[in-house]
């Protein structure tokens, strides 16, 4: 599963070797664990679209030609009305669910970098653990407008003190 997580990464992305800078991480994990897609040049990635689309239509043909050649026998018995009608209808769920697919790998590469970034900046505190946390601490700072020099320094201390408690 590993290995094609992997190839699928770097099939659909294009990631940059610069380092996540710290602002963008703390904004990445905060939007991200909100729920929301993360911006792809805050954790310095691209997506391809041509190489999406060739992934996705594999993966489509893989699943929908045994569905073809399964009902196709069943919808010429029947009424080709049905059939036109089904051909409609998958032929929308096809382009519904690549956006869909778009979406999930996104999250997917959001999070890995994410956590490769955390592993960078955050070392010793685990990003299962001190990601919520580490949220919180980045919305508190911008509230009290602590400045990026010190930003670094500031959620460190706060850590330091929650874990202290």
């Amino acid at each position: 599963m590993k290995k094609i997580k992997t190839w699928l990464f770097t099939a659909l992305f294009k990631i940059s070797n610069q380092p996540i800078l710290l602002r963008d991480l703390l904004e990445a994990n905060a939007l991200f664990n909100e729920g929301m897609l993360v911006d792809p040049s805050k954790l310095n990635y691209k997506f391809k679209f041509f190489s999406s689309y060739l992934v996705y239509f594999a993966l489509c043909a893989i699943v929908l030609l045994p569905l073809l050649a399964i009902t196709h026998y069943f919808f010429t018995k029947i009424d080709f009305h049905l059939s036109i009608i089904s051909t409609v209808a998958v032929t929308a769920c096809v382009f519904i669910f690549y956006d869909i697919f778009k979406i999930y790998t996104r999250k997917l590469i959001s999070k890995e970098l994410i956590q490769k970034a955390w592993k960078l900046h955050f070392p010793f505190f685990p990003y299962e653990k001190y990601s919520k946390i580490v949220e919180n601490i980045y919305n508190e700072a911008l509230k009290k407008e602590i400045p990026k020099t010190s930003l670094e320094a500031y959620i460190l201390e706060q850590i330091i003190k929650f874990k202290d408690n």
